[in-house]
């Protein structure tokens, strides 16, 4: 029996990705990829997340300004998000704090993050947070604001041990990308050791956060640069890295992460957990 696959995050309407997107798609089904999480970034790209998820049925489409844009939003951004969030089951994201860009506004960034938060906490619509040597920051934030009930994704989660189990605490799950097969880093391997086993999940990011060479059993280039890039099927390597990782049978892990997958975003799949999931009718905000 083939294993259901779950890709947590990842940029499938990046321009890279578009002239392979139809053979993308194709092998998908033969990885056994069941559900990918695909996340805007900005004003610009929402609309076509949206006509993607209305395409394939693979797809759960996430809504959200990057930090790495923020400056770039209109007026009318926020109004421009809602109206994307109603025509769609959706969630919100990739939303976020990044210290390491350069000329970064830290409070502006936090202004749009919230707010954003806020409106994922009414609506109990699961977010996906990028965060770089912003840690700190992050975690003041999310124990004063309020939260989604059905919880948060820190994709490509980088931060310090010590910080897994108060962002747990607080409704976190925990992404692991393919990058981090890489072997200098060996830190954040260690620390995902330390996730609970009911907040893992498993991203490939792609286009980005290639694989080692040894591992992309997918190899792709860029139209544009010839360069290589990662496609969206590698998610299987990244799935049986883990698994080794975590001295796991693949079987068990690849259940284990589904049913974290459709606790987290179970109502956008068309598959429900036996726990609840977001719920997009249920407008109540978890207590701070």
């Amino acid at each position: 029996m083939q294993l259901r696959l779950y890709d947590a995050h990842n940029h499938f309407h990046d321009e890279r990705l578009r002239p392979h997107r139809a053979s993308i798609i194709a092998s998908l089904a033969g990885e056994g990829i069941t559900r990918m999480v695909v996340n805007g970034s900005c004003e610009e790209d929402w609309p076509e997340v949206l006509a993607l998820s209305q395409q394939h049925p693979q797809i759960i489409p996430s809504f959200g300004y990057h930090p790495w844009y923020v400056k770039e939003r209109t007026d009318s951004w926020e109004k421009n998000l809602i109206q994307h969030l109603d025509q769609v089951p959706a969630g919100i994201g990739e939303i976020g704090l990044d210290r390491w860009i350069k000329d970064h506004d830290l409070d502006d960034q936090a202004e749009v993050f919230v707010r954003q938060l806020r409106l994922a906490a009414e609506r109990n619509l699961p977010v996906s947070i990028h965060c770089l040597q912003a840690w700190g920051k992050l975690l003041e934030l999310l124990r004063v604001e309020p939260r989604p009930a059905c919880g948060f994704l820190l994709h490509s989660f980088g931060g310090p041990a010590e910080m897994v189990a108060p962002l747990a605490k607080l409704g976190a799950y925990f992404s692991f990308p393919g990058y981090f097969m890489h072997e200098r880093k060996q830190r954040q391997r260690e620390t995902f050791k330390l996730v609970p086993p009911d907040r893992l999940l498993i991203e490939t990011d792609a286009p980005d956060q290639l694989l080692p060479a040894e591992y992309n059993h997918h190899p792709l280039l860029d139209s544009a640069s010839g360069k290589p890039i990662n496609h969206p099927a590698n998610l299987g390597s990244v799935y049986e890295f883990v698994a080794n990782m975590l001295n796991e049978p693949l079987e068990i892990l690849t259940q284990r992460v589904e049913g974290n997958f459709l606790r987290l975003f179970g109502k956008f799949s068309g598959r429900v957990s036996p726990t609840p999931a977001c719920d997009l009718h249920d407008r109540s905000i978890q207590p701070k």
